[in-house]
């Protein structure tokens, strides 16, 4: 068993992506599950026989709480964060992320990996001609973290709910450590497919539920970043166009349309008057 690096999955309904991704690795690395969806099944496979694996199951109160949480539990001097939808993360990629870590003397706040066929629109990263590149924002979907760093950087901002946690983080600690993408550690993020769900309804009330979340995020990190008053002025333009659009389809639109927009306006003004990120679903 590994003794320098554990590695923890944060998961909600997510079982057998959960079970597909530990099996190239239990046998050889210590592994934590966060549990957010109280999956009682979930926790008595892994018990029965998993049983080097810790399962916890805890209120769902965000990624970046659950993070928090998970990297309290860990006892090795590195830790690495994941989403249950990647593939890629196998003993070769583990035993890269710790030698590189060694080869920066651990002055580094986060390490990640290059995502293949990832869209350049919705995640740009490095150039892959550099193995080891110096990169300003890595994606949260797989952190490598030395926890004595992660502990004096203060963690993750746990007003977030979900979106932008990891802007944040690697933004705040950039002022401390610098943060890098390992270009040859190549992983393919199957993104937002993490959640398996039960019917068409409850697919739709994770869209909604995103949506809100994502509005409330992007303003609390532009607050966050450059005072209230400036991200109120950027986002004039936003909330401009969500009024009209609301307008609009309201007499013209369809009701999916409207309650798109509608979840975006009420995300943004709870994140806009300073309500916590409190929608939830059951």
């Amino acid at each position: 068993m590994n003794q320098e690096v554990t590695v923890i999955i944060i998961g909600h309904k997510s079982k057998n992506l959960i079970l597909n991704y530990i099996k190239p690795i239990h046998e050889k690395f210590r592994i934590i599950i966060i549990d957010n969806s109280n999956d009682f099944d979930l926790t008595n496979i892994i018990r029965l026989n998993y049983p080097n694996i810790l399962i916890n199951n805890v209120e769902n109160d965000g990624y970046g709480a659950a993070i928090n949480y998970g990297s309290k539990l860990v006892k090795t001097k590195y830790f690495l964060i994941s989403n249950p939808d990647l593939t890629g993360i196998n003993e070769d990629n583990l035993n890269k992320f710790i030698q590189v870590a060694k080869k920066l003397n651990d002055k580094f706040s986060t390490l990640g990996p290059r995502y293949e066929h990832a869209n350049p629109k919705t995640l740009i990263q490095s150039n892959e001609q550099i193995e080891v590149s110096e990169f300003k924002v890595i994606s949260g979907a797989c952190m490598f973290f030395n926890k004595k760093n992660f502990e004096t950087i203060g963690g993750f901002d746990e007003n977030f709910f979900m979106y932008f946690e990891e802007n944040d983080f690697c933004l705040r600690s950039f002022k401390i450590y610098k943060n890098y993408q390992i270009n040859s550690i190549k992983v393919y993020h199957n993104a937002g497919n993490s959640v398996s769900y039960d019917n068409i309804e409850e697919k739709e009330l994770h869209e909604h539920f995103r949506t809100w979340h994502f509005m409330w995020s992007k303003f609390y990190f532009f607050k966050k970043r450059y005072t209230l008053l400036i991200a109120f002025l950027i986002f004039l333009p936003i909330i401009f166009r969500l009024i009209i659009r609301i307008i609009f389809h309201t007499f013209f639109g369809n009701k999916k349309q409207l309650k798109k927009y509608r979840s975006r306006w009420s995300g943004l003004f709870n994140s806009i008057v300073g309500n916590k990120s409190k929608l939830r679903v059951n």
